[in-house]
């Protein structure tokens, strides 16, 4: 596996990924995320483990969508555990991920949950 950039604050996890997503790396989007972590994609579905993240990432990111980074929320750290939140451009929900400092001080992702949109009321 190559050597990629590590995050080394929360934040830098997003630039990361639009980076890696926009270059087409699907397994530099999966080094992102711990060896366990869960995403929360495809809508209603869940993706466990860095390889099937990996899988899920070569298949969204063969037909060539183009990421923009979106404005962070505040990060919120407790100990070695963080949450990172980006409200999307269009208003729709709220992005939020919890993501965890490794013994290296880089941070990765435990939990992802890239689309959530409120049920209407």
């Amino acid at each position: 596996m190559p050597e990629y950039e590590k995050a080394m604050r929360p934040e830098d996890i997003t630039r990361l990924f639009v980076e890696r997503s926009n270059a087409g790396d699907a397994a530099g989007v999966a080094a992102l995320y711990d060896e366990n972590a869960v995403l929360a994609y495809p809508p209603g579905r869940q993706t466990v483990g860095r390889e099937a993240i990996r899988e899920l990432w070569a298949k969204v990111l063969a037909n060539g969508p183009r990421f923009e980074a979106e404005q962070p929320l505040p990060t919120l750290i407790s100990g070695d555990i963080a949450l990172t939140s980006t409200p999307p451009k269009d208003g729709a929900g709220a992005r939020a991920q919890v993501v965890r400092r490794q013994p290296d001080g880089s941070w990765l992702r435990v939990l992802d949950q890239p689309e959530f949109v409120p049920p209407s009321t």
